[in-house]
């Protein structure tokens, strides 16, 4: 094994964003708004999801669970990276960015499998209506949500498990803002190594993100497929309706994992890395719970009630003082 001759560190410089001290306030500012409004947002779809009966069923279950999902993996990222840049010391210990690398991959690598299960969800409701409430009982949806949380716990452990016991040498800058597998791999001591663990990293990458993408890909063919026969154009478009919203998380998601982590060369971080990282894992969670929100009808209706019934009781409680 070839050891390159340079001292072992300990810990590693998150360079973040290249922008001046007067614009960093600004910067944070947004970052802080987009990732508090991606909590309130997911936590408005939980809770409108619990409380009103009509929002029980499958697809509510799954999205309840995709929002809880955006939450966990907004915050492994974005608390840190807002404290950097309020703060000159942007130091952090290897052990902490291997957690935060293992984490990281281990919500997206949810991410995926939950999109294989919501897709699914909706390939039987509209190829096989009749039979939809004896498949996708509430049992089912455990199952499927349950597993989809084991295979994001599982996925990445390898690589973990190798990055864990491995020494990191060479400059101490991350150009970065947060610990992926690029900059990490870039700092490798052992070089001999780094051709198996990317090709490790790569394989991994190709059965968690590509299956779950052509399984998606498949389930949504044959929906269309059943779409295009319906004869009433109205008909058509309400029931391409009830899965619009997924379809667009999908497309946001896919569009920017594929890119970073399906090649076979991740040893040279680059600057559109940092630009894509940005994308998927602060922009497009912002985006999602919107998505969901705005996009669909009975979750809107859900709210004007449960704001209607406040409303009300209010109006009732200000009466009843009177």
């Amino acid at each position: 094994m070839e050891f390159l001759n340079r001292s072992v560190l300990s810990n590693f410089i998150l360079l973040g964003f290249p922008v001046s001290k007067d614009t960093q306030p600004f910067l944070f500012l947004a970052f802080l708004a987009m990732y508090l409004m991606s909590i309130a947002c997911n936590l408005l779809i939980m809770g409108v999801a619990y409380w009103d009966q009509k929002l029980h069923g499958p697809m509510y279950f799954f999205i309840c669970v995709f929002s809880f999902l955006e939450i966990c993996y907004t915050s492994v990222t974005m608390p840190r990276l807002l404290r950097d840049l309020l703060s000159d010391d942007k130091n952090i210990t290897i052990h902490f960015c291997v957690v935060q690398f293992y984490f990281l991959f281990v919500f997206g690598s949810t991410e995926n499998f939950l999109l294989s299960s919501m897709a699914y969800d909706r390939y039987v409701a509209i190829c096989n209506p009749l039979r939809y409430n004896s498949i996708m009982t509430h049992k089912t949806c455990v199952v499927l949500a349950f597993g989809s949380w084991t295979g994001g716990f599982l996925a990445p452990l390898m690589p973990v498990i190798f990055l864990s016991m491995s020494s990191f040498c060479g400059s101490s800058t991350i150009d970065h803002f947060y610990c992926d597998f690029s900059p990490l791999l870039y700092h490798f001591c052992i070089t001999d190594a780094i051709y198996m663990i990317e090709t490790v990293f790569f394989l991994l990458a190709c059965i968690v993100i590509l299956s779950n993408f052509v399984f998606i890909s498949i389930s949504y063919g044959l929906v269309i497929s059943i779409i295009a026969k319906i004869p009433s154009p109205r008909g058509r478009l309400k029931t391409l309706s009830t899965c619009g919203s997924h379809l667009t998380v999908v497309c946001l998601f896919y569009g920017s994992i594929i890119f970073m982590y399906v090649r076979s060369d991740h040893s040279v971080p680059t600057q559109v890395d940092k630009v894509v990282s940005l994308f998927y894992s602060v922009i497009t969670p912002t985006l999602n719970p919107l998505i969901y929100g705005l996009r669909n009808e009975e979750i809107k209706q859900s709210l004007r009630r449960a704001v209607k019934k406040i409303f009300f009781k209010e109006n009732r409680c200000f009466n009843g003082l009177k």
